[in-house]
């Protein structure tokens, strides 16, 4: 049995958790500590207060997950401030081995990985995921997260990390045209994450607002997904309904790009809004491909519902690297 720390590191949250993997593979993780980003100076500083919380000592192997590009001597997190140098890991913090990867490459890890009853489906045909071919992983939370999955229908599989998220956005209609409108008096380009992540709803709101003229009173992302979760809000629900628009059509030009036989989304978010995605038009904007709509019907669409993928996930890709 293997002991090792799982971090996952967002925009927003750090989450840790102490891990085991059982020498059949199976994967345990212990009750997770989620510390938000902006409370702690350094990863090494959040480091030092999960080691506090578990009485001062950690196992000596760590797996992360990181919301931004891996591979160089300087990691430099997307929508935080931290940076972390894997070279210095073991001298900063102690552990002797250590598996780095993208954040959704390790959601894609923990797609592999996950059992059949830790999917919902969402639409398209009913039934598993395809056990061969390619699947499309992304899920908007801070930013959009994108990574896809091979499988060879024998077990083995390979991931591979993207920054999807940041390619152009493309509005479908004349909403979207005001929503890429707003959005471009403050940035010369505007990527998919801009529409398709929480904090977009802030603009998605404020662009329904002023189609229908009506003053509104400024109201952060937690806000508006808060009042529209509760419906007091019909301007918050209509905003909402938008964005699961905006995610079914991106989750459709992905799923496209990867030549995907399936897609999964994931996240917090994408949970907390499962119902509204399955009633709204995500469907039919995820099929409304043209040529390719009766091929992108053919698709099965799924959410993980594991409750921490990117723990899970890190720690399978752990296993891979050190335990394979």
């Amino acid at each position: 049995m293997t002991e090792l720390v799982a971090v996952d590191i967002g925009g927003t949250h750090a989450r840790f958790a102490l891990a085991t993997i059982g020498d059949d593979g199976a994967i345990t993780l212990g009750e997770p500590a989620t510390l938000h980003t902006k409370d702690h100076g350094s990863f090494q500083l959040a480091w030092q207060a999960f080691r506090d919380m578990n009485g001062g000592t950690l196992p000596d192997a760590v797996a992360m997950s990181v919301a931004g590009p891996v591979g160089n001597e300087v990691i430099k997190f997307t929508n935080n401030p931290w940076i972390l140098r894997p070279a210095k890991i073991q001298e900063m913090l102690g552990p002797t081995r250590q598996t780095i990867i993208n954040d959704f490459a390790a959601v894609a890890h923990a797609v592999a990985c996950a059992q059949e009853d830790d999917f919902l489906h969402l639409n398209g045909p009913e039934g598993p995921l395809p056990t061969t071919g390619t699947l499309s992983v992304l899920g908007p939370g801070t930013g959009l997260g994108v990574a896809h999955l091979w499988k060879d229908g024998k077990g083995g599989y390979h991931v591979q990390a993207t920054e999807g998220g940041h390619i152009d956005y493309a509005p479908l209609d004349l909403i979207e045209d005001a929503i890429l409108a707003r959005l471009r008096r403050r940035h010369n380009r505007v990527s998919v994450e801009r529409v398709v992540s929480g904090p977009a709803i802030v603009d998605i709101y404020a662009t329904l607002a002023a189609m229908e003229q009506k003053a509104i009173a400024e109201k952060t992302d937690v806000e508006i997904w808060t009042a529209a979760a509760s419906g007091e809000d019909s301007m918050a629900v209509a905003a909402v309904d938008r964005f699961c628009l905006a995610l079914g059509a991106a989750a459709g030009d992905y799923a496209l790009a990867h030549g995907a036989g399936g897609v999964v989304i994931a996240g917090g978010l994408g949970y907390r809004i499962r119902e509204t995605i399955q009633s709204s038009g995500f469907a039919e904007r995820f099929r409304a491909k043209g040529r390719f709509s009766g091929l992108m019907a053919t698709l099965p669409v799924k959410l993980i519902t594991h409750p921490q993928p990117g723990l899970f996930g890190a720690a399978a890709a752990f296993a891979r690297e050190h335990l394979s």
